[in-house]
């Protein structure tokens, strides 16, 4: 990697960042003309998360690829040196259409058959790139970004198929694949204790979040849902064990915030909590699915973004009201202190009490709501996609 050059601007944590780890961190592409004549480096990105219904995975692996590639079209030096190739399953013909770049269709097959055999017997002597978890394990001309080992650190999360199948597949591309990426220093050193890969082989890159300022705010998911500006605490709706909402329940139960309003967004409704065993207390108000404009009117529009997960690998929700200026409270877990730094305030995760207070203290003032706003918008603006494509593509140049 002696050609990559480092612009200085390293995230604290990859200073004490262990010799043996070699992360591409915060990087600009490297100009080369010693490419000239020779053929472009081919990789071929896995499109298959096109093909399924879309969770926060999916979001990283658009940005990367359309980032990416919006670099390369925009450098002819740099391609040159590198082609990256979209190439999808039949069923993800509707989505890639939505995302806008050029695709291939690639049959047989679809899902994980595709993926497996399809895809890794296709793709001849180019590098397999997967963004979402999952690659083709028995290829080993393969990058694979795990963003998290989530599936041992919280179980109950998952069902029992979809644990077994990440315990099978994790730790063979961990050993089998030329690059493990991840998205946190956090989640590097738990890959590495999980025995899924050894350090010499994971690059970190850290997620963007200025997606979110993509679609325009629509406002009217507001007056549908009776809100007003500044009135509600909004949070993320998951039954997933480690996203905790619980805590926030208990918290909004409390008599400090029984007059306030928590907005969960997202598809799990009030009825699947309350199937689940949950007490929902009457002021917690569900929004279903919205769109990404409804969702930016959300983030706006709150007093205050409250994410209380338990363990993440790096944790887009919070990043993304902080991008919109929104105050965070996040719980001091996973890779949430690392993504973000002093930017979020932080309560402990087992603590309503101390959930309701610090909650209740934006409200009244108590904390300077203008000063958490521009030190969330502050850090925020530090993690863009722009510079996740550009260390991608140096990781690939790598090789």
């Amino acid at each position: 990697m002696h050609d990559l050059l480092d612009n200085g601007a390293r995230h604290p944590a990859a200073e004490a960042a262990p010799v043996s780890h070699t992360p591409v961190l915060d990087c600009v592409l490297p100009s080369d003309s010693s490419g000239a004549g020779r053929a472009a480096r081919r990789f071929i990105v896995n499109g298959r998360f096109l093909a399924t219904e879309p969770v926060g995975v999916h979001r990283v692996a658009t940005e990367l690829v359309r980032h990416a590639h919006a670099l390369i079209a925009s450098d002819l030096s740099l391609a040159r040196r590198i082609s990256l190739e979209l190439w999808i399953p039949s069923d993800a013909q509707s989505r890639a259409k939505v995302l806008g770049l050029p695709y291939r269709v690639v049959g047989p097959l679809n899902g994980n058959a595709w993926e497996q055999l399809t895809l890794p017997l296709r793709a001849g002597r180019a590098t397999v790139v997967s963004l979402c978890n999952v690659g083709p394990v028995l290829r080993r001309n393969a990058v694979t970004m795990m963003h998290d080992v989530q599936v041992l650190l919280s179980p109950a999360s998952y069902s029992s198929s979809f644990r077994r199948w990440y315990r099978l597949q994790q730790p063979m591309a961990g050993k089998r694949h030329r690059r493990i990426l991840t998205v946190s220093e956090y989640s590097r050193d738990q890959i590495i204790s999980a025995k899924v890969a050894p350090a010499e082989k994971i690059t970190v890159i850290h997620n963007g979040c200025d997606h979110v300022l993509a679609d325009n705010a629509d406002d009217a998911v507001l007056k549908r849902l009776n809100l007003a500006k500044g009135s509600y605490t909004l949070a993320l709706s998951s039954l997933q064990a480690h996203k905790n909402i619980a805590v926030l329940l208990r918290a909004f139960a409390r008599p400090e915030l029984q007059d306030r309003t928590l907005v969960l967004f997202g598809s799990t409704s009030r009825e699947k909590f309350v199937s689940a065993g949950y007490d929902v207390p009457s002021n917690v108000l569900f929004t279903g699915r919205v769109s990404d404009g409804e969702l930016r009117a959300l983030y706006e529009s709150a007093a205050v973004f409250a994410f209380p997960s338990t363990t993440e690998g790096f944790g887009l929700p919070p990043l993304e009201a902080m991008r919109l200026g929104t105050p965070a409270i996040v719980a001091p877990c996973g890779a949430l202190p690392e993504a973000c730094g002093d930017g979020a305030l932080y309560v402990a995760q087992d603590d309503p009490a101390a959930w309701a207070a610090a909650i209740a203290a934006v409200y009244d003032g108590s904390r300077d709501r203008s000063d958490l706003s521009a030190r969330a918008l502050d850090r925020a603006d530090q993690l863009t996609w722009d510079r996740a494509a550009r260390n991608l593509i140096n990781t690939l140049l790598s090789l």
